[in-house]
């Protein structure tokens, strides 16, 4: 009975990688704003790389890019950010998503200027708010040059590939994060972290590959077996529950009805119209109005997806619920992307 194809004998040296793929890096490494180019004297500053990594959690390069760039402009140190209002903070970060980040953010930046600046010890780092095992490794290896291991999607990647484990994710982290370590040079780690990512980003990509240019092509056992773009395997997704809710959109002459949503829960602390039914709460209009039902948006967490119901109107009486605010120059983008779905919504069928 055939086993399907077998992992080849491992025929190189894990310390045989660093060089290699640091070669590489070299010549090919992205230009990313928080990035201090390979080769260069300049120190990394780990405020740049703490940001950058809160902003890439799961969330892409691209969708981060622009928001670096406003947040180091408004903000340039950590002191200025700890010293900066919430609600701007709030604002600044609305559309980026997954805003316990945000409020985690405020929170780290005020513990890092209370210290005096960032600790270099993967330990101290993993103590402050909000930073986990793999931000506290980045930081620590990008910005203190500490011999650090850093996994994170595409190190995942480049690992299962090149050692060829065939263990579904998640259950493979460990092993994947063990093998990794095996790989981490005690000479520019900051650099190789970055290079593993570059390489699962631009050439061992999930899909088509491209191993004819790979720089750890000679090694890859997933790549001698033929199984590259089988790698890593992973466990079926299971389907999102589906979620139903409503929000109130009320004008009162030339004023909205918002509120600022509890700093804890789905959202929180962001500036939003007043909703229920999807998080939680089963609350009531927060207005009298004779109320329009203008349509559905339609959005998608990391945990369930949302068909909220857009009810607008004109209020007949006090509010019950958030705050009236003037609708000229009322910023939307200041919202989260549910919110300015709905509002978009609401000026297209609206009264």
């Amino acid at each position: 009975m055939s086993r399907g194809p077998q992992p080849p004998s491992l025929d190189f040296a894990p310390d045989q990688i660093a060089p290699a793929l640091l070669g590489w890096y070299d010549r090919h490494a992205r230009m990313l704003p928080w990035r201090t180019p390979p080769g260069s004297n300049q120190r990394t500053d780990p405020y740049r790389v703490w940001l950058s990594e809160v902003m890439l959690q799961q969330t892409t390069v691209a969708a981060v890019a622009g928001y670096f760039h406003r947040f180091t402009a408004r903000w340039p140190t950590v002191e200025a950010l700890a010293a900066a209002p919430e609600a701007e903070v709030m604002a600044a970060w609305a559309g980026l998503g997954y805003y316990a980040r945000a409020r985690n953010l405020i929170a780290c930046a005020g513990a890092v200027a209370a210290r005096g600046g960032f600790p270099d010890t993967r330990d101290e780092l993993a103590s402050l708010p909000g930073i986990g095992p793999y931000t506290s490794a980045a930081i620590a290896a990008i910005a203190f040059d500490r011999a650090e291991t850093v996994v994170d999607g595409n190190v995942e990647r480049v690992t299962a590939r090149l050692f060829a484990v065939e263990t579904p994710l998640p259950a493979a982290k460990p092993e994947l994060t063990r093998l990794a370590g095996l790989l981490t040079p005690q000479h520019r780690p900051g650099d190789f972290a970055q290079a593993m990512m570059d390489l699962g980003a631009t050439i061992c990509t999930p899909r088509s590959p491209a191993c004819g240019i790979c720089p750890l092509l000679g090694p890859c056992r997933a790549r001698a077996m033929g199984i590259a773009t089988e790698l890593p395997r992973k466990l079926p997704k299971a389907a999102k529950p589906q979620r139903l809710g409503r929000v109130w959109i009320a004008r009162n002459g030339p004023e909205l009805l918002v509120e600022t949503r509890p700093a804890r829960g789905l959202l929180g602390g962001t500036l939003g119209f007043p909703t229920a039914g999807w998080d939680g709460t089963d609350a009531g209009p927060p207005v009298a109005a004779d109320w329009s039902d203008v349509g559905l948006v339609r959005h998608v967490f990391t945990h369930f997806a949302l068909d909220l119901t857009v009810l607008t109107g004109i209020a007949t009486g006090p509010a019950r619920r958030g705050h009236w605010t003037p609708e000229a120059g009322f910023d939307g983008t200041a919202m989260p992307g549910l919110m300015r779905k709905a509002w978009a919504l609401a000026r297209e069928g609206g009264p």
